[in-house]
């Protein structure tokens, strides 16, 4: 199965932080033939274990995040509309006039919110919040909508994942369905040493699965796989661009939640340069990722983060480059060597 197949497939499922088994179960699918041992655990989390060609004397997993953005219905109003909140960090700017699946039986829905003509002066100057909007789906009272949607339904951005441009992908939840999808396409072939994978849940609420896998795993290294704002737009200038698309893996020395090992950043960048590897670094401390709470988990775990650059992240429409999802696959490989050494 060719990685962009694996992308593809992953990016394509539904499952907001909390409501991940449909992702859990296509991961199981895709792997279950190729691990020596695999567990779901109470929170969700799937760990998997590959032995390799050696067994380091170091303990190493490598973690990413099964959850997309994405809203959950709240409640109704008396004409039928759904009222919702976000799961996760969603911009109400992103969301406006866009199409979602609604629930287990993907109801067509459309967001919206009071007619242009029909807002204050004020109002049009600014975004309209989240309490201002509402999901259209078709139904005229709050009675025909109950009889479809419960409170508590996952809303998600359709599937539309699909290549343009000279190399380019867009689609939704490839934050972080790339990383889960590096992990399958590694674990679908020969490793250099024995490794653990943790398929975290709710990465996008808090972090909260991984400090519970890297916890039962108490690993002595972690690699956490992400993809990272990509700000390299007409009008931003450096350092705000943070990081650029066609440039490589993104290895920073520190984010919002981590302050990375030294000896693992440089060993990433010297990986690349010896192995021709496009590597690049951050020009902004922003963001953060999992390996907030791994390394402070079971004692302390040395842990690193590799990301792609992305555009638009937390939006129906993430845009990454095929070579730089590569370059990322090839250097988490590549450094699993050399932390087998």
């Amino acid at each position: 199965m060719e990685f962009l197949n694996i992308l593809q497939t992953l990016c394509d499922e539904y499952g907001i932080s909390g409501n991940e088994s449909a992702v859990a179960s296509r991961i199981i699918e895709m792997i279950e033939d190729y691990v020596d041992e695999y567990r779901v655990d109470n929170m969700g989390n799937v760990i998997a274990f590959k032995k390799g060609a050696k067994t380091p004397a170091k303990k190493i997993m490598i973690d990413a995040h099964m959850d997309e953005v994405g809203m959950i219905v709240t409640g109704f109003a008396s004409d039928g509309r759904l009222c919702f909140t976000t799961v996760g960090g969603v911009d109400a700017r992103v969301v406006l006039g866009r199409q979602v699946v609604v629930g287990e039986n993907r109801i067509p829905g459309v967001i919206g919110t009071k007619a242009v003509h029909m807002q204050s002066e004020e109002e049009r100057k600014t975004a309209a919040p989240v309490d201002k909007l509402y999901i259209d789906i078709g139904c005229s009272t709050k009675e025909e909508a109950m009889a479809l949607v419960d409170p508590g339904d996952e809303v998600c951005f359709p599937a539309g994942f699909g290549t343009f441009g000279n190399g380019y992908l867009k689609g939704k939840a490839i934050d972080d369905r790339f990383g889960c999808a590096v992990m399958v396409d590694l674990i679908r072939s020969e490793l250099p040493c024995d490794c653990w994978f943790s398929f975290s849940v709710q990465e996008e609420v808090g972090c909260r699965g991984a400090a519970g896998s890297a916890y039962s795993i108490a690993p002595d290294y972690a690699i956490a796989l992400e993809s990272t704002t990509a700000a390299d737009l007409a009008g931003v200038s450096e350092p705000k661009t943070v990081c650029c698309l066609g440039k490589g893996a993104v290895v920073g020395f520190m984010d919002k939640g981590t302050i990375y090992p030294k000896e693992l950043y440089r060993l990433c960048h010297e990986i690349g340069r010896e192995q021709n590897i496009p590597v690049q670094g951050k020009t902004m401390v922003a963001g953060g990722n999992n390996a907030g709470v791994i390394h402070k988990t079971a004692g302390g775990i040395k842990t690193i983060a590799i990301s792609a650059p992305c555009r638009y992240l937390h939006s129906p429409f993430c845009v990454v480059k095929e070579s730089d999802l590569l370059a990322v696959r090839d250097l988490t490989r590549a450094l699993l060597a050399k932390l087998a050494e």
